[in-house]
């Protein structure tokens, strides 16, 4: 995200909502960087599903050890489901791994075309995929592609952020985390308003 168009979303989020307005100034500047490497941040996300993020993080490592820091989907196809286990993968995400890796190379699932299209477009696209729900497209949107307007409404940390920030004495469901969006008007910087939300978890 360029800094120019960081500043419009800031500007924006602190005129429509006193809360985030509060966060921002505590926090200061942040930014969001996309990437153009997708294949191996899927993988990460399926990999790291109900993990702890010390688990997570492990588990990534010997599964990118195992393939030089390169995995290809042929290799991971090739590779024998023991194998993958030993790696600390489930046999859910062996699964899910193997799944991903044969829609890339059936060209069900076309990474390189995916930055053209819209958001809606990718989650239908990528939910395709054993293991990738929308949450996990959520993350891929806001964190690889850079999209300026996602909301992970079902994100623990964004509904934790918005209890604690806002006042509410239980965590919000989904439909409620849309409401306060539109409420405190965080459209079209909805990304912006989540990274002030989980970074406020900090303090």
């Amino acid at each position: 995200m360029q800094n120019h168009e960081l500043q419009t979303a800031t500007d924006h989020l602190v005129k429509q909502d006193k809360v985030l307005s509060t966060i921002i100034k505590n926090i200061g500047i942040i930014n969001l960087t996309p990437h153009a490497q997708y294949f191996n941040p899927l993988l990460r996300a399926i990999i790291g599903q109900q993990l702890s993020v010390q688990a997570a993080s492990s588990i990534h490592k010997r599964f990118m050890k195992h393939f030089n820091n390169k995995p290809h989907p042929e290799w991971i196809l090739s590779t024998e489901d023991l194998t993958l286990r030993s790696l600390g993968l489930s046999n859910a995400k062996v699964k899910y791994v193997k799944d991903f890796s044969r829609k890339i190379l059936l060209k069900e699932i076309r990474l390189e075309g995916l930055s053209k299209k819209s958001d809606e477009e990718i989650i239908e696209e990528l939910t395709m995929v054993k293991g990738i729900g929308v949450w996990t497209v959520h993350m891929f949107l806001i964190f690889t592609l850079g999209r300026p307007n996602v909301l992970p409404f079902s994100d623990l940390g964004i509904r934790k952020a918005i209890m604690l920030n806002y006042g509410l004495r239980k965590l919000p469901d989904e439909k409620k985390v849309v409401r306060i969006a539109k409420k405190n008007n965080w459209h079209p910087h909805c990304s912006v308003a989540s990274l002030y939300l989980w970074r406020s978890l900090e303090f």
